[in-house]
């Protein structure tokens, strides 16, 4: 459908260059960098984005079959009923000297879901919720270490692990990340331990049983969280008394409404969300019990922009439609379709393929002799397709049959490609990065 060379010649490739000379690494998010795509052919900006489809700025389009919006837009780009009330808030004016009413019956509808927590805090972020969720923990046990599993974004606190320990967040999914500008006071606060593994925990408490604020970990993200572990999580941060938070940042309203805690039946004292609660507008909130959530009175939090109507309006109006559509119905239905599709085309063409994740939260990887050569050409070969093609899936409520057929067709046709060519002797770009890089080392 797309030729390369007008790939690589896009109006979107020519504004990411002139990016790169202007903004500090090319984009605000690591994860939208072109280069971790497709470097030199990934359309990098879009014009209009409507479903599941999106127009690059030479009005290109492209079903997106990749991460869509970093996984925030669960209902599909531009949905018509949260953009209505959004729309609707904006004419009423989304600031003024009082607040705005949504803010508390958004608390209402989220602890109703979650009637073990008491209380909420909002912010605009998922990184930011996160700081603020290490903060109210350690001022309600007056404690400074957090101990923690997984990715957790790029607050002081979180990069800390690595102030002691260069490889402090190897293992913890985004590998690489420098701790340039965090204090070097901080050193010691942050202690990384392995996800699902209770006993690496175990041995990260030893001797730090009354100085340990916080335990935090995503309850889930690559695959359910093997039996009795987060119960033994449970029971291990009560027992030290520490604040056991739950970063439902990816896993939150991608296998149901609210939290995916909700399905284990194990209730934390804090849990944050973020993305996909309000399809793409800005918003976030630290939920939590109520006796740890009142520290929060006990220190400085406060932002303007957090009191803007357009957040709280957007995750209403997404909530809402979530639970009328009983939305994670067909996100689960969909992502195990696509993960079918995966290993029907390796079959099919003789390709080694691992595919893991929740439905919600597929990928693939390839098993060969250079497999980021292999991924980096089936994206390309997906952008020729019409789509925007790569090993993640995140799956919305906007993806149909049709486009899975279509894609079931295009995923075979490109793995055939593969399948002929396992050196990657036809790539012609560069291959895509796996994690942090700093752009002026190419």
């Amino acid at each position: 459908m797309y030729s390369l060379d007008e790939l690589k010649k896009s109006k979107g490739m020519a504004l990411y260059n002139c990016a790169k000379t202007l903004i500090p690494g090319g984009t605000q998010l690591l994860s939208k960098r072109p280069e971790m795509f497709a470097p030199d052919v990934w359309p990098s900006y879009y014009s209009k984005a409507k479903g599941c489809r999106v127009w690059d700025l030479d009005g290109r389009e492209f079903i997106d079959m990749s991460i869509m919006a970093v996984g925030a837009c669960i209902l599909g780009y531009a949905d018509e009923d949260v953009d209505g009330a959004v729309i609707e808030s904006i004419q009423k004016g989304v600031n003024s000297t009082l607040n705005c009413p949504e803010e508390v019956e958004l608390a209402e509808a989220l602890i109703e879901l979650h009637p073990w927590f008491g209380m909420v805090r909002y912010a605009r972020s998922g990184g930011e919720a996160m700081g603020l969720s290490v903060r109210i923990a350690r001022a309600h046990t007056k404690r400074d270490i957090i101990l923690f599993s997984g990715y957790h974004g790029w607050n002081d606190w979180y990069l800390a692990a690595n102030l002691a320990d260069s490889t402090g967040l190897e293992g913890q999914l985004m590998p690489g990340l420098e701790p340039n500008g965090v204090p070097r006071g901080l050193a010691g606060t942050a202690i990384p331990f392995d996800a699902n593994n209770i006993e690496s925990l175990r041995e990260k408490v030893k001797g730090r049983e009354k100085q340990i604020a916080a335990i935090v970990i995503e309850p889930a993200r690559g695959e359910d969280a093997p039996a009795g572990y987060l119960q033994a999580l449970r029971e291990l941060a009560s027992e030290i008394g520490a604040v056991l938070v739950f970063d439902e940042i990816t896993s939150g309203f991608r296998m149901c409404a609210g939290g995916i805690h909700r399905n284990y039946g194990v209730y934390p004292d804090m849990a944050v969300f973020a993305k996909s609660m309000a399809n793409g507008y800005a918003m976030s909130v630290v939920l939590g019990t109520e006796d740890v959530m009142q520290a929060a009175q006990s220190t400085f939090i406060s932002s303007t922009n957090w009191t803007e109507k357009i957040g709280p309006t957007a995750a209403l109006a997404t909530l809402k439609k979530y639970q009328r559509e009983q939305a994670e119905k067909h996100l689960i239905a969909t992502g195990n379709r696509v993960k079918e599709i995966w290993r029907a085309a390796a079959i099919a063409n003789g390709l080694e393929i691992n595919v893991t994740g929740l439905p919600s939260l597929a990928a693939f990887a390839f098993k060969a002799k250079l497999p980021m050569g292999m991924s980096t050409r089936f994206t390309i070969e997906m952008l020729k397709e019409g789509f925007l093609g790569f090993r993640q899936f995140k799956p919305s409520l906007a993806h149909s049959s049709d486009d899975l057929r279509l894609y079931e067709l295009a995923v075979g046709r490109v793995f055939g490609l593969l399948s002929v060519d396992l050196e990657c002797t036809n790539l012609e770009t560069r291959k895509h990065h796996s994690g942090f890089q700093r752009l002026t080392k190419e």
